[in-house]
């Protein structure tokens, strides 16, 4: 590997960098939030109907979660200042485009672009601290991250609805603007070049192209088919795609000589049954957390500010119980919290129910509320840290980046599919009657993934994580930490925590 310099803990430098990188990673968790606060009023000025909304969503996660296998590699071939500059500087440009959007076409087209440019400086922000930083510093770096980039997940909700009820949605993507033009001056002053020179061929391209083919025929087919009917050419047209592209992704898998995911990942029974639970668990999350803010401001009549708000307690929650979660994993073994948690997040689900027309916040939403955030920090953490340590030392970035993709393909899915599942189509989404019985359909549905997910847990390793004792010294901190944990989705190009 090659750094142009060591930064020490403490120094001026050093908290330059770690800056840089909250602003970056941070700007990208802000606009998620702040999107899905918007999206009423985006649906009400854009004349846009259930299935433009969630191409709205979905685009972002589609580009987002296709590329951030490959993402990764990219910083550590080229540079990773480099293409996490390059990824804030297009992220801010698509900002831009979706700001101006006058159509749902051309602002579903701008949200793509936006995803490609979350997939290349997502995990430029991790890696560029794992790199640069004394080995001693590290942990102490990546925590401070972690807690004050946990802050914009926080700020995300409330930044969302005063900008919408301020001026307009465009703001919400305008916003980008200014925050990326800054980061990037920041990164080419004070972040240091590096790479790893040991890196020999290029990056696997292909996977990904064909990867975002497969995605994006599944994403169209699903999202299209309630309103065209199933027999419709382009949702056929689209589901073939889909198939035969998620199928060509798995050979090449296999076959290739560079693969994006080894096969030799999924021997591990654990492995497999956590990654799993993870795409459920973010299915239900993604699915919950998008219809709330919609039952929220059509149903019960809130403000997009309200809205925002009413979802803090979940954020607050992760933030002070998720690395203790992860502790208690290291020293007890993970299989418990992995199938209490998910447990709890359909328990909480259940509660949600009771956020109907009518209802107060402290009697119909906040039970719910409360137990879900619960569930979230009593798994999140466990979750990733077994994924890590159930993967060989050498995967361990790649397991990173597979956990991450696998949850974002969840929240993509369950957008795509959710809607209709619930019965919610057309501009039914402003009608406060059918938004609540679609809402109420949506949770049982929600209710019962996370559920499975936690039945599927009881077959994994309580010792995967006891088995990996932590090294004072390493790379990154140990498996049973949790950095980044919130419901944006799990951290991303995590390296060897072990030796």
């Amino acid at each position: 590997m090659v750094t142009t310099e060591v930064i020490v803990w403490g120094t001026p430098r050093a908290k330059a960098v770690l800056a840089t990188t909250i602003v970056g990673s941070g700007m990208a968790m802000l606009d998620s939030t702040i999107v899905n606060v918007a999206l009423p009023k985006i649906g009400e000025e854009l004349h846009a109907s259930v299935a433009g909304l969630q191409w709205i969503l979905d685009g972002y996660l589609l580009s987002l979660a296709a590329l951030i296998l490959v993402a990764g590699s990219l910083g550590d071939r080229y540079g990773r200042r480099r293409m996490f500059t390059f990824g804030v500087l297009w992220f801010g440009a698509a900002s831009l485009l979706c700001g101006l959007a006058p159509t749902t076409e051309l602002l579903v087209a701008a949200r793509i672009l936006q995803g490609v440019g979350g997939a290349l400086l997502t995990p430029g922000s991790l890696a560029i601290l794992q790199s640069t930083f004394a080995r001693k510093d590290r942990s102490r770096a990546i925590g401070a991250w972690s807690g004050l980039g946990g802050i914009a997940s926080a700020v995300g909700p409330l930044a969302g609805g005063l900008l919408v009820q301020a001026g307009s949605w465009r703001l919400a993507f305008l916003i980008n603007v200014p925050i990326a033009v800054v980061c990037v001056w920041m990164a080419r002053r004070f972040v240091p070049e590096s790479r790893d020179e040991t890196l020999t061929g290029h990056p696997n391209i292909l996977g990904s192209v064909v990867g975002a083919l497969g995605l994006a025929g599944l994403t169209g087919a699903l999202v299209e088919a309630p309103a065209r009917g199933v027999g419709d050419p382009l949702v056929l047209g689209a589901a073939v795609v889909g198939i035969v592209g998620l199928i060509a992704f798995g050979l090449l898998q296999v076959r290739g000589h560079t693969p994006l995911v080894p096969p030799q990942l999924f021997a591990n029974r654990t492995f497999v049954l956590a990654n799993a639970l993870t795409f459920l668990m973010y299915a239900a999350l993604g699915g919950v957390l998008v219809l709330m803010i919609l039952q929220l401001q059509v149903s019960l009549h809130y403000s997009p500010t309200a809205a925002g708000l009413a979802g803090l307690p979940i954020t607050i929650i992760m933030l002070v119980l998720s690395a203790r979660s992860g502790r208690l994993a290291q020293r007890v073994g993970p299989r418990t919290q992995l199938v209490v948690g998910p447990l709890l997040v359909a328990t909480g689900m259940l509660l949600l129910r009771n956020a109907e027309p009518g209802a107060t916040y402290l009697t119909g939403v906040l039970p719910g509320i409360v137990v879900f955030g619960l569930g979230l920090a009593t798994v999140v953490a466990p979750v990733t840290a077994t994924v890590l340590a159930a993967a060989p030392d050498r995967f361990a970035g790649v397991a990173s980046g597979v956990n991450n993709a696998v949850a974002r393909t969840g929240s993509l899915v369950a957008v795509a599919a959710l809607p209709a599942l619930s019965g919610l189509t057309g501009t039914a989404y402003t009608d406060p009657t059918a938004m609540t019985a679609s809402w109420q359909k949506a949770l049982l549905v929600c209710a019962g993934a996370a559920a499975v997910g936690g039945l599927l847990a009881l077959g994994t390793d309580n010792d995967t994580l006891r088995d990996t004792p932590p090294q004072p010294d390493a790379e990154t901190p140990g498996p049973g930490d949790c950095h980044s944990c919130g419901v944006e989705g799990p951290p991303t190009h995590v390296r060897a925590g072990r030796t």
